[in-house]
């Protein structure tokens, strides 16, 4: 079993059946997405056609809830299953296309990994006026923040890695902020939670998603189309 990690795909699934193709995966191997899978976006046929694909690829894989798709507890048909020692979302007709619950602890590879789903979307007004989907409990709730809370303190506030979507405050990648958008507008309250988390946690590795590049800053990453093989311990990223 490989534990393997990538960032957003929203829907576009090629690169990870390229991968799954050069490096002979099985379904015992897992593929982390953080976030924005885009499996639960569409609905109807395009979701069904996009669930089938993934099944049918010899990997495993394991998302965490970004702002690019409804949560699974919302969605007919998604099931609570206990996996590697914590909650995720699984569909009785796709049991290799996991979710995992926010605020859940799982053993991954050995290391207790927390996950910490959503974010909030900047092109929220775009999708409304076209029809598109977008869901008002994108961003992890009151009850879900304190969840998370109470979890870490229960661990003592350590942890070997999180997965979270988007990213503490202090880490977000200002450089990759789109042209055009007014700063000033966006709902940062997630990020500004995630801070004050990371000020507490003891941690090894914490990867992110959400703003489509890749950068390394001290034990943070954040990801988008590159492949790692999950807290490579070498250090180098985007290996694959």
């Amino acid at each position: 079993m490989i534990y393997y990690i990538t960032g957003d795909a929203h829907g576009r699934f090629g690169r990870i059946a390229d991968f799954c193709r050069r490096f002979q995966t099985g379904k015992e191997d897992v593929m982390i997405i953080l976030g924005d899978a885009g499996i639960n976006y569409s609905g109807g046929a395009l979701d069904i056609r996009k669930k089938e694909f993934l099944e049918a690829l010899p990997i495993t894989i394991f998302a965490i809830h970004g702002n690019h798709e409804q949560r699974p507890q919302n969605v007919e048909g998604y099931q609570e299953k206990r996996w590697r020692g914590g909650l995720v979302y699984q569909e009785e007709k796709y049991p290799s296309l996991l979710f995992a619950k926010d605020g859940e602890v799982f053993d991954l590879d050995g290391r207790q990994t927390i996950v910490i789903g959503g974010a909030y979307s900047i092109d929220k007004m775009v999708r409304l006026m076209y029809g598109d989907g977008w869901w008002p409990d994108e961003q992890p709730s009151d009850e879900t923040k304190s969840g998370v809370e109470s979890r870490l303190e229960q661990l003592g506030w350590k942890v070997d890695v999180v997965l979270s979507h988007t990213a503490p405050l202090k880490y977000e990648p200002v450089e990759a902020f789109l042209n055009g958008v007014d700063q000033s507008q966006v709902d940062q309250s997630t990020e500004q939670w995630l801070d004050r988390l990371e000020d507490r946690l003891d941690y090894g590795k914490w990867y992110c998603g959400h703003f489509h590049t890749e950068k390394k800053i001290d034990r943070v990453e954040i990801m988008f189309e590159n492949f790692d093989l999950f807290c490579n311990e070498t250090g180098e990223g985007g290996v694959f």
